[in-house]
């Protein structure tokens, strides 16, 4: 089994259940959720909340994202980096050229 032994597998094992046991926990509370009388802002905060816990859920361990600390670190400073520059563009002066400057 590439040297794993009974009781590494059984704590993995132990582990993913309760994984699941908590996505369906969460998912009664998103159901609870729906349930309340609150605004509309309030009932999306409590959606996002709750929706961002599963995500993470899933994708640290059932995705095993968890142990891939350098990649994910990576792709984060790589998002950040072209997320700045798609924000800088529209703030660069291009009105010395006609096409963008919308004046004939």
């Amino acid at each position: 089994m590439g040297g794993h032994s009974v009781e590494e597998i059984s704590k993995e094992v132990r582990i993913y259940m309760t994984v699941f046991a908590s996505l369906l926990v969460l998912s009664g509370v998103t159901v609870g959720a729906s349930l309340l009388d609150v605004s509309t802002t309030v009932a999306i905060i409590i959606g996002l909340a709750i929706a961002s816990i599963k995500g993470t859920l899933v994708a640290c361990y059932f995705m095993h994202l968890i142990s891939e600390r350098k990649a994910i670190y990576a792709i984060l400073a790589l998002t950040a980096f072209f997320f700045a520059v798609l924000m800088a563009l529209p703030a660069m002066d291009l009105q010395g050229n006609e096409a963008f400057s919308g004046r004939v």
